[in-house]
């Protein structure tokens, strides 16, 4: 961990509102974006957001740099709460891309109508998927996360995650080719 990242830490932990406001500007984004695709509703990912960076700050004296970057610290938190939410509210995660989450930078697709196909083909497959399995791909392919990251977001192993992910990958593959034969 650089000086620079130890001192923000530091000042975190003494609840010095620069460092929190810096916290919230810094790593804000990338949190809120994860729960709306995990909850799909923007009021609960508002009141889950908070709820992630109140939990942040009070619990910062336990961040451990050495198991974790604060971006992944901050994602565990974001994921946990994300999940009880869901539990106790008794729904699915859903997989949103980040079209619907109005995402910082501009993508034009490719106009092509075979890549257009392909494009609603993929997102009616993913929608298919189990709630965890969209969650993997979200904080890998959108989150670009490792699968280091991801397996200490959700309590996992990365051998683990690269499994599993290789047979997320194959059940795409099939139900887009099963969907294509229709």
């Amino acid at each position: 961990m650089g000086k620079e990242t130890n001192d923000f830490i530091k000042e975190l932990r003494k609840g010095r509102p620069a460092a929190q406001q810096r916290l919230l500007t810094d790593y804000g984004p990338a949190v809120f974006r994860l729960i709306v695709r995990m909850v799909g509703q923007q009021e609960d990912a508002e009141e889950i957001y908070q709820d992630v960076f109140v939990k942040a700050l009070t619990k910062i004296h336990t961040f451990d740099p050495e198991k974790a970057s604060l971006q992944t610290w901050l994602g565990r938190i974001a994921y946990n709460e994300a999940v009880n939410h869901l539990r106790h509210s008794r729904l699915d995660i859903v997989f949103m891309d980040d079209d619907d989450l109005a995402a910082d930078y501009d993508y034009e697709p490719d106009d092509t109508a075979d890549d257009e196909q392909t494009v609603i083909l993929l997102e009616q497959a993913m929608q298919l998927l189990p709630a965890a399995d969209q969650t993997l791909l979200s904080l890998f392919y959108y989150e670009n996360m490792s699968m280091k990251e991801i397996a200490y977001i959700t309590g996992s192993i990365p051998s683990t995650i690269g499994s599993r992910l290789s047979r997320i990958r194959k059940k795409l593959y099939q139900t887009i080719m099963q969907f294509s034969d229709k």
